[in-house]
């Protein structure tokens, strides 16, 4: 997965830099149709930072998540968290809960 990262009003350190990588990719065990992922650092009212991301989904919709916080890696796992939960809740949805129709259980009687 295509991981793009942008930094505004703000300098990222490269510990930062990397777990956002490795948390993104993690993401694809519950959307294997990840295809890349757009997120953006920036530093608002000085003290408060925040992380959104963008995630690329093929034949999808995109994904949206943000998170908040007084440091980068706060607002990162928060962001994470929303994110996994999001792609939970769609592939669940996905999923047929349904049982077979009656018509495909009982058997003709010929």
């Amino acid at each position: 997965m295509r991981v793009q990262i942008a930094a505004r009003k703000c300098e990222i350190p490269d510990s930062v830099r990397s777990r956002t990588e490795q948390q993104l990719g993690k993401l694809s065990k519950y959307e294997p149709r990840l295809s890349g992922a757009d997120v953006v650092f920036k530093v608002e009212k000085k003290h408060l930072k925040k992380v959104e991301a963008v995630l690329s989904v093929d034949r999808g919709e995109p994904v949206v998540a943000g998170g908040e916080g007084a440091e980068f890696r706060e607002a990162l796992d928060l962001m994470v968290d929303r994110l996994s939960k999001i792609l939970r809740r769609r592939r669940s949805q996905k999923t047929d809960h349904h049982g077979p129709s009656i018509s495909e259980t009982v058997p003709s009687e010929d």
